[in-house]
């Protein structure tokens, strides 16, 4: 078996991690001028595939390679954490639904708020 493919998956997986260190989860922090630091925090995704095959030939007793080998990372931003006078607090990044069903799922808890504000207040009226 040719000693091809492990090759280009080191290569790959190398370039990787080139693109990919500590700086893609926790950002560098960035001060404002009142004395407020605000720090990124993302989520990476990373997959990689590769697969190949030996061809014999019956002219040549060289076994010729064809292969491939593909890559790629993803990078979601999650929250930020903001720093100030010692206290820290995160701050989410709401990612925006992508379906009807998503935005359904995501009105409801509002919704049901909404519903059960309007039968209180209706149950106050009829008791007063």
């Amino acid at each position: 078996m040719s000693q091809k493919l492990p090759n280009m998956l080191d290569s790959t997986i190398q370039k990787i991690r080139e693109m990919v260190d500590v700086n893609s989860v926790i950002g560098d922090p960035i001060t404002t001028p009142d004395g407020v630091t605000i720090i990124p925090v993302s989520k990476v995704s990373v997959g990689f595939g590769g697969g190949g095959s030996d061809f014999a030939s019956k002219t040549s007793q060289e076994n010729p390679f064809g292969g491939g080998v593909g890559g790629g990372v993803k990078v979601t931003p999650i929250c930020f954490l903001i720093v100030k006078d010692g206290n820290v607090r995160m701050m989410p990044v709401a990612q925006p639904a992508n379906s009807t069903t998503e935005r359904l799922v995501e009105m409801l808890p509002d919704t049901l708020e909404q519903i059960n504000s309007f039968i209180e207040s209706k149950k106050t009226v009829k008791g007063e």
